[in-house]
């Protein structure tokens, strides 16, 4: 009978577990529907600025766009974009294998630095030598998922474009999860700073559209330029956003199946434990009337 019990205790536990993870699928799949439409609605008007902005940074002087400098790469900043919460599957892992990858193979020259969006990544840089401490960056990011709009975003951007502009960092990698559907998301890493520029048949940087500056090329440089750079960061926010909630969507979608399928073995090692305990009983009644009618 101890045994049953403990099985029974088990059947409850699993239960529970699967009532939780089959709410947290719910709650992830009402939030993935609001996250997706965002990114699916922003990705085609950023990748047609970002093309935009390629064009013209190709058409212009490094003297005149700050934000195209050509640089060895000495310095690099890397931005790693996580979670706050866990119980996602492999999203937070992912992006911080990729970002590791980064620094120790094709940057491990270079002097690496992390700064962090998440809780995750956060805790997986924390105590590395990469990890930014003390500078005039900007701190508390965990907070831009509680208000992700373009309005908190963008304050960001500004300070980590500033950092460029003053060479305090050669490059700028942005680190984050891209969202293809509610079971993929591909950890990426996509040039923020300097800007990419189109690429002529010799390589050397060539503009595919003939340019007509209005009102001035200072008036593009100073606002056209960073308000891009800001669209851009902004998308990869999105991006990551939307990752999460696929992610967390398809596994507890998966852990609720485990759950059901535990559930249904230990409800059949319970009727058989319990049936035991019944032919038991009947063997020790008929055993006992034997011995009286002996």
């Amino acid at each position: 009978m101890a045994n049953l019990k403990e099985v029974r205790n088990r059947i409850t536990s699993v239960g529970s577990t699967m009532q939780i993870t089959s709410a947290m699928k719910m709650v992830s799949a009402a939030k993935l529907k609001r996250a997706q439409d965002a990114i699916v609605q922003m990705r085609p008007y950023a990748d047609k600025l970002k093309e935009i902005l390629q064009n013209l940074s190709a058409s212009l002087d490094t003297s005149e766009n700050a934000y195209a400098r050509n640089t060895e790469g000495k310095n690099v900043l890397f931005i790693v974009i996580s979670s706050n919460r866990g119980l996602a599957g492999g999203f937070n892992a992912n992006v911080v294998k990729k970002a590791w990858s980064l620094i120790r193979n094709e940057y491990a020259d270079s002097k690496c630095s992390v700064l962090c969006i998440g809780k995750k990544g956060n805790d997986a840089f924390r105590k590395t030598e990469y990890h930014i401490h003390g500078t005039d960056l900007p701190h508390h990011l965990n907070e831009l998922f509680d208000h992700l709009d373009f309005e908190h975003v963008a304050p960001v951007a500004e300070k980590i474009m500033h950092a460029f502009v003053t060479n305090q960092f050669d490059k700028v990698y942005l680190v984050y999860n891209q969202f293809k559907n509610a079971a993929v998301q591909n950890a990426v890493a996509e040039r923020f700073l300097p800007i990419e520029t189109q690429s002529g048949a010799a390589g050397q940087s060539k503009a595919q559209v003939d340019y007509i500056f209005e009102p001035s090329k200072e008036f593009i440089v100073s606002d056209l330029i960073p308000r891009s750079l800001k669209t851009q960061f902004y998308k990869a926010l999105l991006d990551s956003h939307a990752s999460e909630h696929g992610a967390r969507m398809t596994a507890m979608h998966k852990a609720t199946d485990n759950a059901k399928e535990m559930l249904r073995d230990l409800k059949i090692s319970y009727n058989k434990a319990r049936q035991a305990a019944i032919t038991n009983e009947i063997l020790e009644i008929v055993a006992g009337a034997e011995a009286l009618n002996g």
